[in-house]
């Protein structure tokens, strides 16, 4: 992980753009995941999309990465390899996307339902993605790396999930992993200090078991130690004016599938919903 790299206005809308690729990216695929897809038919699709704007697929090569798009099903928590295996009706898959443009990397997530998905995932998805938001609250002026880790897991502990430990979020910016690391866990007044400028990707992993992972002989994927699905959602972020302001979206996601949602809109500057 490097150093904390602060931001120009000028570079967090150059970061913008990068993160509204993906975003635009993960909503075509949102159209696309249902029975009997294989993740390699998504990760094509997907690179295709990014090199059409412009961008160049953040993750392909990326420290020997073989593939476009981080794909990872049901009891796989983060960095799956897509394969040629169909997805099924009640599965979920996290989607991880990256895109480089203008020098500037754009690295988010989200987790989606195949089909009919049971309650019990439903609800793991449902506080995942919660706690996304519950972190990027406490990611501003004066706050620390710990304040953001501790309200997300108070908050994924009181559902009685786990809470990854050894994968945590990052900075981003001119790389795809920047200082500081931003973990899912921690103390409230511990850490780094947030100052104006900063970008990350917040991203917690959350385990309907245990916090426990293990990793497959791929030397990348990672899977949940007990079996048990894992959910997976990331944002990127930078303080402006002391706050916390989204440079990715889910709404072309939510568009895609037909959801209503003002979930972001505390974080979303004036300007940019207009």
């Amino acid at each position: 992980m490097s150093t904390i790299k602060i931001k120009t206005a000028e570079e967090i809308e150059l970061m913008r753009e990068s993160a509204l690729i993906v975003s635009k990216t993960l909503g075509m695929i949102a159209a696309e995941v249902k029975p009997g897809v294989t993740t390699l038919q998504l990760d094509a699709m997907a690179e295709t999309f990014i090199r059409d704007h412009g961008a160049v697929p953040g993750f392909l090569g990326l420290y020997d990465f073989p593939n476009s798009l981080c794909m990872s099903p049901n009891a796989q928590v983060v960095h799956g390899i897509p394969n040629n295996t169909p997805l099924k009706e009640g599965d979920i898959i996290s989607i991880d996307c990256g895109a480089l443009k203008n020098e500037f990397y754009g690295d988010h997530a989200y987790t989606f339902e195949v089909g009919e998905v049971s309650p019990e995932v439903k609800k793991l998805l449902e506080v995942t993605k919660k706690s996304l938001y519950v972190g990027i609250r406490e990611f501003k002026v004066g706050n620390r790396v710990g304040d953001v880790g501790y309200a997300i897991q108070k908050f994924t502990e009181n559902h009685g999930y786990g809470v990854v430990r050894e994968l945590v979020g990052h900075g981003l910016g001119r790389k795809m992993h920047e200082g500081p690391e931003m973990p899912n866990y921690g103390r409230r007044g511990r850490g780094k200090k947030f100052l104006e400028g900063m970008t990350v990707a917040i991203e917690p992993m959350t385990n309907m078991g245990t916090k426990n992972i293990k990793q497959l002989k791929d030397g990348w994927t990672i899977l949940t130690a007990d079996g048990q699905p894992s959910a997976h959602f990331e944002h990127d972020v930078a303080i402006v004016n002391g706050k916390p302001e989204l440079l990715s979206t889910f709404k072309y996601i939510y568009e895609a599938l037909g959801i209503e949602s003002d979930e972001e809109d505390e974080f979303t500057s004036s300007i940019v919903k207009s």
